[in-house]
C-alpha cells in the first residue's frame, strides 16, 4: 500500500500527539501522587493499618500532637519511624513528628530527660510522656493517658474483705489496677471507718465484700449516690452484707443462688469443667460492649434484675438461655427445679444503670449519673482477668463510668502467620520426611539414572 505525503504527515502528527498525551498523563499521575496518597493493607489482621480504636481516639483529640524521636542518624530507623508516623497522619493532619540525634542536639535531649537511644517524647495539650518504643499500642496508649484530664480517681472500698487493688494473689485486682494506672487513672483504697468518700471521687468501687457494712457506712454510700456519684458494684453470690438498702435505692435485686449452665457440649469446647463457670458469648448494644469481639468468663456468679424504672437500665452481659439460677448446694448432678426456687435463664449478670441529673438553681446540671452492677467479682481478679475479653470488658466499664466512653482500649494486632505450632506427631512426620524419606528418594533417583545410563 502506497502512502501519500498527506497520510505520512497525519501518521507523524498522530505519533507526536500520542507521545504528548502519554507524557501529560504521566505528569498528571505524578502530580496526583504528590498531592494525594492511597495505600492498601493486605496483611493478615490489617496489622499495618491503625485499629478502629486508635482511629476513634485520634478523632477525639482536638489539639495537635507532637512526637520527638531521639535516635541516631540511620536510614533504616528513619524509614521505620516514618512508616508508623504516617499511619497516624492519615487520620490526624496535625500529628507532627521529627527525629533528633541526641549526640548532636544534647541540650534538647537533656531537657526531655532522654537517657538512651530509641526513646520518644509524645506531647499533647501541654502534657508529655516519654516512651521507650514506637508501636500502635504504645503510641495510642500514651495519647489516651495524655488526653485524660489527669483527675479521674477510682476509690476502692476496703475493710469488708473486698478485692485488694494492690495485692498480688489470685483474688486481688492488681492486674486491673496496673492497666488502669497505665491509662492515666488514679487508684486509691478507702476505709469508711477512717474517712468519708472524697468529693473528687470519679468512680466508687465495691468489689466483692465478705463482711457486713455498718449502718453509718451504708449512709455514706447512699449520700455519695444522692449527690450524683458513679459506682461500680460487684456482688458475689451469698449474703448482701448490709447492702440491701443500696440495692433498693438503685431499683435492682440480686437473685439468690448461683448461675449454672449444664450445656456439656459448650463446656467441652471451652474446656470448662464446672457448670458455674459461665461464658458470655453475645453482648447487648451499649458503649461498654461495642468493641467486644470475644467471649467473657464469669466464675461463680449470681443474677441481677431491675425491679423499678427509676434508672435507665441496659443489660451488658447475660448467661445463655439454657442457664438458670441454682439455689441448691452445688455438687454432683444438677437439675432445674423451679419448685425449689430455681429461676430459669437467660440470667442477667452485668447491668448498666444511668439517669439524667438536674442541678439546682445555683449550679449547672451534670450530664448523667452512671452505675454498673455485676453479680460476680471474680471475672476481674488476677486469676481470671486474662480469660477471653474480661480485661477489655473491665476497662470499658471503667471508661464508661468515668465519662470516657469514647476512649477505648487499643488492642495490639497480632499476625496469625508468624508462629507455627506443631504437635509431636507432626514434628515426627516432618523430621522423618527430611531425614529419611527425602534422602531415600534422592538416592533412588540417582540409582535409577545410573542404572539407565549403564544399560545404554
Amino acid at each position: 500500500m502506497r502512502l501519500s505525503r498527506r497520510t505520512r504527515l497525519q501518521l507523524q502528527l498522530q505519533k507526536y500527539a500520542f507521545i504528548l498525551l502519554v507524557l501529560a498523563a504521566a505528569g498528571l499521575l505524578a502530580w496526583l501522587s504528590n498531592q494525594h496518597s492511597m495505600t492498601f493493607d493486605w496483611t493478615a489482621n490489617r496489622r499495618n493499618t491503625l485499629s478502629q480504636g486508635s482511629i476513634e481516639l485520634l478523632r477525639e483529640l482536638k489539639q495537635p500532637v507532637n512526637v520527638s524521636v531521639y535516635t541516631k542518624d540511620d536510614d533504616t530507623v528513619r524509614t521505620a519511624v516514618e512508616e508508623i508516623m504516617k499511619r497516624y497522619q492519615r487520620f490526624k493532619p496535625d500529628f507532627h513528628y521529627h527525629l533528633i540525634n541526641p549526640d548532636i542536639d544534647i541540650e534538647s535531649a537533656q531537657r526531655a530527660e532522654i537517657s538512651r537511644y530509641g526513646q520518644s517524647v509524645i506531647r499533647y495539650n501541654g502534657r508529655k510522656e516519654v516512651v521507650t518504643s514506637l508501636s500502635e499500642t504504645v503510641i495510642s496508649g500514651a495519647l489516651l493517658r495524655l488526653s485524660r484530664s489527669g483527675e479521674d480517681k477510682l476509690v476502692f472500698l476496703s475493710g469488708h474483705g473486698e478485692r485488694n487493688p494492690g495485692g498480688d494473689d489470685n483474688i486481688s485486682y492488681a492486674k486491673l489496677a496496673a492497666e488502669l494506672k497505665q491509662k492515666g487513672l488514679k487508684i486509691e483504697s478507702l476505709n469508711l471507718l477512717q474517712s468519708p468518700i472524697p468529693d473528687d471521687t470519679t468512680v466508687l468501687v465495691i468489689a466483692g465484700p465478705v463482711h457486713d457494712f455498718g449502718p453509718g457506712e451504708l449512709e455514706h454510700i447512699e449520700k455519695y449516690i444522692d449527690r450524683g456519684g458513679n459506682l461500680l458494684w460487684l456482688m458475689d453470690p451469698g449474703q448482701m452484707h448490709g447492702l440491701d438498702g443500696l440495692a433498693g435505692k438503685l431499683g435492682i435485686h440480686f437473685l439468690d443462688g448461683v448461675v449454672v449452665d449444664n450445656n456439656t457440649n459448650l463446656r467441652e469446647t471451652l474446656r470448662i469443667q464446672h457448670p458455674a463457670m459461665i461464658p458470655v458469648l453475645d453482648y447487648f448494644p451499649h458503649a461498654i460492649t461495642h468493641n467486644l469481639k470475644y467471649n467473657t468468663l464469669f466464675p461463680i456468679s449470681r443474677g441481677v434484675e431491675q425491679v423499678d424504672d427509676s434508672w435507665q437500665a441496659t443489660v451488658i452481659a447475660q448467661a445463655l438461655p439454657q442457664s438458670w439460677s441454682e439455689t441448691a448446694q452445688l455438687g454432683g448432678e444438677i437439675a432445674f427445679e423451679p419448685e425449689k426456687g430455681d429461676v430459669k435463664g437467660p440470667i442477667k449478670i452485668v447491668m448498666a444503670l444511668e439517669r439524667v441529673l438536674t442541678g439546682g438553681s445555683d449550679k449547672p446540671a451534670k450530664a448523667s449519673q452512671r452505675i454498673v452492677v455485676a453479680g460476680d467479682s471474680d471475672f476481674l481478679a488476677n486469676s481470671y482477668i486474662g480469660a477471653g475479653a474480661n480485661l477489655q470488658l473491665g476497662l470499658n466499664i471503667v471508661n464508661w463510668l468515668s465519662g470516657d466512653d469514647d476512649l477505648i482500649a487499643v488492642e495490639p494486632k497480632n499476625a496469625p502467620d508468624t508462629k507455627l505450632q506443631l504437635d509431636d506427631t507432626e514434628i515426627l512426620i516432618i523430621g522423618a520426611g527430611f531425614f529419611l524419606v527425602l534422602p531415600a528418594m534422592l538416592f533412588a533417583a540417582g540409582l535409577t539414572i545410573w542404572f539407565r545410563r549403564r544399560k545404554r
